[in-house]
This record gives structure tokens, sequence and C-alpha cells, in this order.
């Protein structure tokens, strides 16, 4: 297996009273996801927290996966973990109608599966292009795709958080899971819309491009978007493919 690098970081930013993203690193299973919560109050960060166990729980108990199992194998991890949200909110009527979106990538020698629910993203970085991967789940990515709206009049649109999957909503959501190589020296990125609702693609390029290393990437990209409005809790990983 090729040396896959991981670097994170998640922050409440200036205006939330509660940082409900979470994010997890795990170099020897070679994964790595993020997860922004919803619902309100304490709950989406519960919702969050119960994702990232989940997915947790599974890869202990997993030794190196085939990678024609991956698909079947993030579904189940996302299938799962939406019955754990849904059956703890039951429990507990304060968390009625959280949820969170998730970004799940597990790395194979040759290639990613990428587990994808809601508006959080992940791109690629290749050759110092950087290109989204996901589709956002949410009512203007819909309204764009049928050509009602612009991207630019998305990014002001009244409703643009409001998403239209995510897990823990409902029973059985639809699961988008992607495939593709992977080439020495490509990156991926993992963010919550706490990084991309503030900062421009190509400004994220930009940082990516710059000589610094990767840890120092993350540490900018946070605070730049604290920096600009940071209303909405950040979270950022980079996963650096290397030989």
């Amino acid at each position: 297996m090729r040396e896959i690098l991981f670097f994170g970081r998640t922050d409440q930013g200036r205006v939330r009273k509660q940082n409900e993203d979470i994010f997890l690193l795990n170099q020897e299973k070679h994964f790595c996801l993020v997860a922004d919560g919803i619902g309100g109050s304490r709950a989406g960060g519960i919702a969050s927290k119960i994702f990232a166990q989940t997915v947790s729980d599974y890869f202990e108990t997993i030794v190196d996966p085939l990678e024609s199992e991956a698909p079947g194998l993030i579904k189940e991890i996302f299938l799962t973990a939406n019955s754990n949200i849904l059956n703890h909110a039951r429990e507990h009527q304060e968390c009625s109608g959280m949820g969170c979106t998730a970004e799940l990538v597990l790395f194979f020698d040759n290639s990613y599966v990428l587990g994808h629910m809601g508006d959080s993203r992940t791109f690629r970085l290749r050759n110092g292009s950087l290109k989204q991967l996901t589709i956002d789940h949410s009512l203007v990515q819909e309204q764009i795709s049928q050509g009602l709206i612009t991207p630019e009049e998305a990014k002001k649109h009244s409703f643009k958080n409001i998403i239209v999957r995510a897990v823990g909503i409902e029973e059985n959501p639809l699961l988008d899971i992607l495939k593709g190589k992977i080439l020495t020296g490509d990156r991926f990125l993992l963010c919550s819309d706490g990084l991309t609702d503030i900062i421009e693609i190509s400004q994220i390029e930009e940082v990516l491009n710059s000589s610094l290393d990767d840890n120092q990437n993350v540490e900018i990209l946070v605070e730049n978007a604290k920096e600009s409005l940071g209303k909405d809790n950040i979270t950022v990983v980079l996963a650096q493919i290397n030989s």
C-alpha cells in the first residue's frame, strides 16, 4: 500500500456556540471522513459523532478490505449510521430532526472509493488543478441542474443552505458512491460548507498550490474562512498521496 498522509482541523468559527462538525483520520486503515451536523442546538453535533463512531466501529473489525468490496462496505456503513442516528433521535426527543452531511473516502493502492451525502464536499488536486468530485445534495444545486438559476445566483440564494439529503433524516436515503484512480502527487480535500460557502474554489486552489506543507495549508484555509466571516463551523481535511 502506498503512503498516504492525512491532515485535518475543525473550528467552530466566530458565530456558532458549538462545533457540530467532526473529522476522522486513519492512516493505518487508509480512510478519512468529514461530517457536518444539522438539526439545531447540540443535536447536529451528536449526529456527526454517531456517524464518525459508526465508521470507527466498522473499521475496528475490518482488515484490508478488497477494492471490490468497498462500495458495498461504504453503503452498509452509511445505512447503519443512518439507523443509529434515527434510533437515537427516537429515544431522545430533544434530538428530533437531527442528521449530518458526510464524506467518507477509502483509499487503495491505485484508487479511491468515496461515499457522499449532503453539501459537504470532496475535491481532488491533480497537476495544480482543483476538481470538485461531489455534487451537493441541496435545493439550489437541484435548481442549477435544472437550469433555473446560475451558480452565481446560487451563492446569494435565500435557500442556499437547504439540503435535500443527509444521514439520519429518513429511512433508506440515497447515497452517492464515486470511484476513481489515484496518482502519486494527488491531494484530496474534504470539507464542510463552512469553508466553501466563504472561500472561492480558485482561492482554495491557490492555497493548495503554495510552497507550504499540507499541515500549514489546512490551518490557512480554516483561518481564511474565519477571517472572511466565520459564521459557520469550518472543517478541512487533506489526504496527500505519496509513492
